[in-house]
């Protein structure tokens, strides 16, 4: 059995074989849960180790000796009243769920899936980001990913999916709501064929039949991902991270902040409005580059349960050629904002206090991540809730959202009818006047989260179970 350490997601989160990079990251845990060996749980037979009683033995197992809230753990369940490992996952962590501590964090997924989006962003679809309007059953796209199906065909940011095969989409989300519209959009397999009608930004209505084929995610958008703006008294360095778990993400990240040093940049937006989020070692690295001169100082802390506390560790931030010193920070966020994003968010709030601000609405809240086991015989990898992340001053219950810990918050809505990085764009413009040292609107107290926008309440679509891609870029299709 291995076990790798990593950050979080919007509803649940991932890692990779190791996790280093930026910071001083945790070094793995070197036993495995119960005891067991690879490709067999504790009292798991060699002849049958993917038998479901096996696996829900070896789940079990793994939560005894790591999970980070032992005492939440559910008594008396009994794995053979479910047909399912997660299931039975689901049921041992409820206690944790109900007192929202661990909101679907503890998952079973695929080796894999989660390798291949890890090594290269590698997932099936059409290339968009879905949300639907709770109030006027509506859906949107919100992000359309180069390299897929979707953008050929004129799908964009700000599109309205009207059809699915004939079927009004109006009609489907009154009928059965989001996963009604989920249903009918079928599995995130290659090949899969659906005729869409949508209407785009300028009002054209058409449709379009598009198979859905593998592509590469990439983590900063080449057409909008990186720009220079003004924010009326000075150059401010604008970027958009779609994800944190593509390992490619570093480079790009260094790239992007190699051009603000050389333009002489210390504002800067980072735009995390729908990045659930991923490795632990791209978000200590997004956290260097934005650090020049705190080498050495606390970036954040990774705390276990008690009776594993020899895995704690501190993580310093680190000298990075390509680093600035960022001296005033926006971050767009929203409620699928989430895990590694919140901990970049979080860990700066002991540096730059009121230079800081959330803009948007509140975000997800998981202060949480976890620990890889695989047993790769049944290509299983058990993702465990096992560590909780704090900042140097040692904050970090944000379970309810950022909203009520950060020094500042702007409430601005998604304004989708305007691409992202667009200076006129509704969250841009307010994280450029809050930047100038403009007046904003705090977000309200108490907001609820999922709410992608403050007026329309646009919320990202989310199947009940997620793809290892929709786990780590929430709402992807």
């Amino acid at each position: 059995m291995t076990i790798a350490r990593t950050l979080l997601s919007a509803t649940l989160a991932f890692s990779l074989a190791a996790c280093g990079g930026g910071g001083s990251a945790p070094s793995a845990p070197t036993t495995g849960g119960g005891g067991g060996t690879p490709g067999t749980s504790g009292g798991g037979t060699a002849s049958d180790p993917c038998s479901l009683a096996n696996r829900q033995q070896f789940v079990r197992e793994v939560l005894d000796e790591w999970y980070l809230f032992p005492e939440l753990l559910a008594a008396g369940v009994n794995p053979a009243s479910f047909t399912d490992v997660q299931s039975y996952i689901d049921a041992l962590v409820a206690p944790a769920r109900a007192q929202s501590k661990d909101r679907f964090f503890t998952y079973i997924t695929s080796i894999r899936e989660e390798t291949a989006l890890i090594n290269s962003g590698s997932n099936a679809g059409f290339g968009i980001r879905l949300s639907y309007d709770t109030a006027a059953n509506r859906v949107f796209v919100l992000e359309s990913f180069e390299n897929a199906p979707a953008l050929p065909v004129g799908i964009d940011r700000g599109t309205e999916l009207l059809s699915i095969n004939g079927t009004a989409v109006a009609s489907l989300m009154a009928s059965g709501g989001p996963q009604a519209v989920i249903q009918a959009l079928g599995p995130s397999d290659p090949g899969v064929s659906r005729t869409l009608g949508f209407r785009d930004v300028a009002g054209v209505e058409r449709s379009a039949t598009i198979a859905k084929s593998e592509f590469s995610l990439d983590p900063i958008s080449d057409r909008y991902g990186v720009r220079i703006l003004n924010d009326g008294t000075e150059q401010v360095g604008y970027i958009n991270l779609r994800t944190f778990i593509v390992q490619d993400a570093g480079p790009q990240l260094r790239a992007a902040f190699q051009q603000f040093r050389t333009a002489g940049i210390t504002r800067v937006i980072l735009d995390l409005r729908y990045n659930g989020g991923g490795l632990v070692s791209v978000a200590e690295l997004l956290g260097d580059l934005m650090s020049d001169g705190r080498q050495g100082q606390v970036f954040s802390k990774t705390i276990l349960r008690p009776s594993k506390s020899a895995e704690n560790e501190v993580d310093l931030f680190q000298a990075q050629p390509e680093a600035i010193a960022a001296s005033r920070v926006a971050v767009i966020g929203r409620g699928g904002t989430a895990s590694a994003s919140e901990l970049v968010t979080n860990s700066f709030i002991p540096y730059l206090g009121t230079n800081l601000a959330l803009v948007g609405t509140n975000t997800f809240g998981k202060p949480v991540g976890q620990f890889a086991f695989d047993r790769s015989a049944c290509d299983d990898r058990f993702r465990v809730t096992a560590f909780k992340t704090t900042n140097a001053a040692d904050q970090g219950e944000y379970f309810t959202g950022l909203a009520s810990v950060m020094p500042n918050t702007c409430a601005a809505n998604d304004g989708i009818l305007n691409q992202l990085g667009d200076p006129a764009e509704a969250s841009v413009s307010v994280a450029l006047d809050f930047l100038a040292g403009r007046s904003c609107t705090a977000i309200a107290s108490g907001v609820e989260r999922g709410v992608q926008s403050v007026g329309d309440r646009r919320v990202l679509l989310q199947p009940d179970r997620p793809t290892a891609a929709q786990r780590e870029v929430p709402g992807l299709f």
